[in-house]
């Protein structure tokens, strides 16, 4: 899955639509485009944990990223692109291959051997607090205001929320696994704000993506199939392939498509609106498939995060202040 923030600060995609006090209108093909992004990314922690039931979490991610590669590959070349980044490039791509896939899909994948794959999309859902922090730190145009600052608060008190239980109760894999989940998810937004570069050197999001994903194949080969050795053991599992190639081809290189286009469309403000969207799918999903069910404390540090984003996001404060003139 694509974080929010690296996709954001990508100034290529100028919304066409009506704009009301800056923020475009949206129309009912963004709002599908929208409702159909977050059903594939939070349907995404299902087949993820189907995955890494097969395949151990390295052969896993390095299938995922060769799929999505080569997909990606050949959709640039019917469009008519060249993957023909300069050679003092590639060490940045590499970097991001690693902050963006590589890392947190091992991660995920691990992390949701220990826990339910609705709440790995709770912990998922932090990436935007953490491009907040991320930015004030990294960046000298993205700085916090009073009001990202108590967005960042009441997300990380819905994190404490979810978390506190198992850290008082030393609870071994389960608490790691979450803290796996929460270390992807800053490295997702570490990625954003190395993205940044590439902007300036007149990379497309289309090139970008397709160049992380051959970085990441090529980088994380050897390691798989030294570490893992996956012939001596590989599945026969038609439900553990078709997975990972869901994983690949729908919602990774398909879904990346989808996205530039809605920020094409209707802005990059309007498309964090996914962020909100996929853990409830994801929630769902894992109950109906897994029969996953989530503590009052992780549902309430749910609410907490929400509350966070909106905070962040500064819409809904916007229309209220309206409202109230």
């Amino acid at each position: 899955m694509a974080p929010i923030d690296r996709l954001a600060s990508i100034d290529e995609f100028r919304a066409p639509a009506p704009v009301v006090s800056g923020v475009p209108l949206m129309g009912r093909t963004e709002w599908l485009m929208l409702l159909g992004l977050a059903l594939v990314w939070g349907s995404a922690f299902m087949f993820i944990k189907v995955a890494v039931a097969h395949f151990e979490p390295l052969t896993y991610v390095w299938l995922r990223v060769v799929m999505a590669a080569a997909a990606l590959v050949v959709i640039l070349r019917v469009s008519g692109k060249r993957l023909s980044l300069p050679l003092a490039l590639w060490g940045s791509v590499a970097v991001l291959a690693l902050l963006n896939n590589i890392i947190p899909f091992i991660l995920f994948g691990w992390g949701q051997r220990h826990i339910a794959s609705g709440l790995a999309a709770i912990l998922q859902a932090t990436t935007p607090i953490w491009g907040v922090l991320a930015a004030h730190l990294l960046t000298r145009d993205e700085r916090l205001t009073p009001a990202r600052l108590i967005g960042v608060l009441v997300g990380f008190a819905g994190v404490a929320v979810m978390i506190g239980p198992q850290l008082a109760a030393d609870d071994g894999d389960h608490l790691l696994a979450q803290i796996a989940c929460l270390f992807a998810s800053f490295l997702y937004a570490l990625a954003g704000i190395h993205a940044r570069r590439f902007k300036a050197q007149g990379v497309g999001p289309m090139e970008l993506a397709t160049a992380q994903f051959v970085a990441g194949a090529v980088m994380l080969a050897p390691i798989a199939l030294w570490v893992d050795q996956p012939w001596n053991g590989l599945t026969t599992s038609l439900y553990a392939w078709g997975s990972v190639a869901i994983l690949a081809l729908v919602c990774s290189a398909i879904a990346y498509i989808v996205f530039f286009r809605l920020i094409e469309r209707a802005g990059a403000t309007n498309s964090l609106l996914v962020t909100l969207l996929v853990p409830p799918v994801a929630i769902i999903v894992g109950g109906l498939a897994f029969g996953e069910q989530l503590g009052i404390n992780q549902l309430g540090g749910l609410l907490l995060i929400f509350a966070g984003l909106a905070v962040i996001d500064g819409r809904l404060a916007n229309r209220l202040a309206r409202l109230g003139q």
